[in-house]
């Protein structure tokens, strides 16, 4: 289990979110460019580690009438994956012709890009085709396995 300062520094690397102190401690982190009356991507999280993701607009995720999902027991991936899928899934929606794409670096500087193209999420190391994968979080627990983080 992450320890909270993990997930604050996990949380803290979306620059699309804002973080928002409440009481007794639990942070909250707002997505002001949602296009729904809903901000908050993540609401209460607790220095004990309990908190939730909005997963509301999400397919394959178990969550709450609020459409929260418990983060307590998330990996590093599973949280990235999730908090990415919920800033998306309240974004304006992209022209599906567009490709979204992000670069991942290593401890050796070693960068590996991953991008959407159609329905897809590709992986490249330069011009090869390092693997292919039919959602992002897939793409993603990849490049966390191969020891890789979201450059920024």
């Amino acid at each position: 289990m992450l320890t909270f300062e993990e997930k604050i520094d996990i949380l803290d690397s979306f620059p699309e979110l804002t973080k928002k102190e409440v009481s007794l401690g639990r942070v909250n982190y707002h997505y002001e460019e949602s296009v729904i009356d809903k901000k908050n991507v993540v609401y209460h999280l607790h220095p004990n580690g309990n908190g939730f993701v909005y997963a509301g607009e999400l397919k394959g995720y178990q969550t709450d009438e609020k459409g929260m999902v418990n983060i307590r027991n998330y990996s590093e991936s599973e949280l990235r994956s999730i908090v990415y899928e919920a800033i998306e899934s309240l974004s304006p929606q992209e022209d599906p012709e567009e490709m979204t794409m992000e670069e991942w670096v290593n401890d050796n500087d070693q960068t590996l890009v991953v991008m959407k193209e159609g329905d897809m999420w590709n992986v490249y190391a330069g011009l090869d085709l390092d693997g292919t994968f039919n959602s992002y979080p897939e793409a993603t627990d990849f490049l966390d396995k191969e020891g890789f983080t979201r450059a920024y």
